[in-house]
């Protein structure tokens, strides 16, 4: 079995690269790099099943002999990062989706399209089902990111009717665990990485906003469960159990050990005031739901974290 990992040496890729070379498929990841690192892959290039093709998926995909799955997740996906790149985003989500279902087309392959809980905007329903239309504002900020999500999601289900192409959509929720960038600005790292060098916390708007946080292997699972089931629709995978960000702070600073002050700044725009997946539909279609609680996630993240950070201190 051979499979396609757009964005495999990301964050979400790179974890999904492993779990398909311990499933025994070989793998090929493709990524420009420009929010993954090679370091995310390297224990895998040495590997037998194992190719990187370093190249941008907005450009047309060709790859040779036959492909059994093309898991697009290439994009992306901290605000810091699609503010900064928002053109890219926007054609990766487009143009890129488009490319991926091209080849899964072209090779006769199944297609899985890791989509977003962003779809579901600043929310006016949660939990949020698969059901929720959602409330984006498509001209704000993080629409770059939303609606590239959103159109990813139309002509992904546009292949499935027009084509018969054999389709699945993730809409992945708050996911943390090693590989995470240093400060990449979402809430963790930030947290983690300005806990452990002695910064004070910042805490966005009054804190009150909440998130739900689920462990890597526990979403890759899930993904995996996904792509061998018969499912079409979208599928929320994420972890249920909702904390405020002023808590999950005030966790970190206490996991860390740190008596750094926690700050507030003002709310960006559109900042979503709460996330949490109503799993029904997983926990019905493929018997899944996380394992890891958010202490035991929390500690070996932290661990990685402390040292990311030592390593950056002795190259400094």
């Amino acid at each position: 079995m051979r499979a396609i990992i757009t964005g495999g040496a990301g964050f979400l890729g790179s974890h999904l690269c492993d779990l398909f070379i311990e499933k025994g498929w070989e793998v090929v990841c493709l990524d420009n790099l420009v929010t993954g690192a090679d370091s995310n892959i390297s224990h895998l290039l040495s590997h037998p099943r194992f190719s990187f093709v370093k190249q941008d998926v907005s450009q047309y995909i060709d790859i040779a002999g036959s492909v059994d799955a093309v898991l697009h997740f290439a994009s992306p996906a901290s605000p810091p990062d699609y503010l900064k790149f928002p053109i890219q985003t926007l054609k990766v989500g487009a143009l890129g989706t488009h490319n991926a279902l091209g080849l899964a087309k072209a090779k006769g392959s199944k297609f899985l399209l890791a989509s977003t809980s962003e779809c579901y905007g600043d929310p006016e329903v949660s939990p949020q089902p698969e059901t929720y239309w959602g409330r984006v504002n498509p001209i704000g900020p993080r629409g770059v990111y939303d609606e590239a999500k959103r159109f990813a999601e139309a002509i992904t289900m546009a292949y499935h009717r027009y084509h018969n192409l054999d389709t699945r959509i993730v809409r992945i929720f708050n996911t943390y665990g090693p590989r995470m960038r240093l400060n990449d600005g979402r809430a963790l790292p930030n947290f983690l990485y300005q806990a452990l060098v002695g910064e004070p916390i910042t805490v966005f708007g009054d804190g009150k906003q909440t998130r739900s946080f689920c462990y890597v292997s526990d979403l890759i699972s899930g993904i995996y469960k996904l792509l061998e089931s018969n499912e079409h629709g979208p599928v929320n995978i994420g972890n249920p159990e909702e904390i405020s960000i002023l808590e999950f702070a005030n966790r970190v600073r206490a996991l860390v050990g740190a008596s750094v002050p926690i700050v507030f700044r003002p709310l960006p725009q559109d900042d979503p005031k709460q996330r949490c997946p109503d799993i029904s539909k997983a926990r019905r279609l493929l018997n899944w739901e996380p394992k890891v609680g958010l202490e035991q996630g929390l500690r070996i993240t932290y661990d990685f974290f402390r040292e990311q950070v030592r390593s950056t201190s002795r190259m400094a």
